[in-house]
């Protein structure tokens, strides 16, 4: 962290006012009010401060005044239940295809498996010995424009295809408004590597409008599209960025995909604010 700049886990007024719109309101009791709710904004502090640092939950710092973990690792499930973070996301993501930010030229996909040290429902062990050696580990999908913005993301357990999560990331990617025309939601083109290589796939990826662009298996290397896909492996590196991303900790999958929409919906606003 340079000198003068704030730490990563501080909200920034302009992060935080379109934030504070999506969270749900809560009416404190009139009889037997309890404690006093924890402000929200304090409450977010602490959530990113895990999320940048990877620490557990228990072993917040009460100094700061984020709150104890426990209250940070429940508002984090309560808000990804609300729906907060995919509204945040889609928001930004409106706001850049509003400043013409977005390439809808392509769009391309990738995935990456990390260690779940904990378990859980999602991670189970990996077929491929090069990416998990059979240990158990959970895949993060990633579907992004061709400047690498994440539209859609999915986490999945480490054994499943690739190819699985091809149409659904591609029917998760909402239609964005902000410009005259048309909302828009489709690229004109698919760039996915090897383990996408399906003649099922394509014609379904042909029948949403988009020309797929695959590698096929067994064909020779450079084939140019290493050119292109660079940008979604940037992606994924963003989101390993976050420590609490690089290895799965949380037993309960909501808990992990909460992480991950708000790693996506960070890196859209910094580039909205950049």
């Amino acid at each position: 962290m340079r000198k003068g700049e704030q730490p990563p886990w501080i909200v920034p007024d302009s992060l935080w006012e379109r934030i504070e719109p999506l969270l749900p309101k809560v009416e404190r009791r009139r009889h037997h009010p309890g404690r006093k709710r924890l402000d929200d904004r304090k409450v977010l502090c602490g959530i990113l401060f895990v999320f940048h640092t990877g620490i557990q939950w228990e072993f917040l710092p009460q100094e700061l005044g984020f709150g104890s973990g426990m209250t940070c690792r429940r508002r984090l499930a309560e808000w990804h239940q609300a729906g907060v973070w995919e509204r945040l996301h889609l928001l930004l993501l409106e706001e850049l295809h509003a400043a013409g930010q977005l390439d809808w030229s392509r769009a391309v996909i990738e995935s990456s498996h990390v260690r779940a040290l904990k378990g859980g429902p999602k991670p189970v062990r990996a077929r491929s010995t090069a990416a998990g050696r059979g240990r158990p580990g959970s895949e993060h999908h990633v579907l992004t424009d061709g400047h690498g913005t994440p539209l859609a993301l999915a986490l999945t357990g480490g054994n499943r295809n690739d190819v699985t999560q091809l149409m659904p990331l591609l029917n998760k990617v909402p239609p964005f408004r902000g410009r005259v025309g048309r909302p828009r939601r489709r690229p004109r083109r698919l760039l996915a590597d090897r383990g996408y290589d399906h003649d099922k796939y394509r014609r379904l990826v042909w029948d949403k409008g988009i020309e797929p662009v695959i590698a096929r298996r067994g064909s020779p290397h450079g084939s140019g599209l290493g050119v292109h896909r660079y940008v979604v492996e940037r992606t994924i590196g963003l989101l390993h960025w976050f420590r609490r991303l690089r290895i799965r900790w949380e037993t309960r999958d909501d808990i992990h995909e909460a992480f991950m929409t708000l790693a996506a919906a960070i890196i859209c606003w910094r580039r909205l604010v950049r």
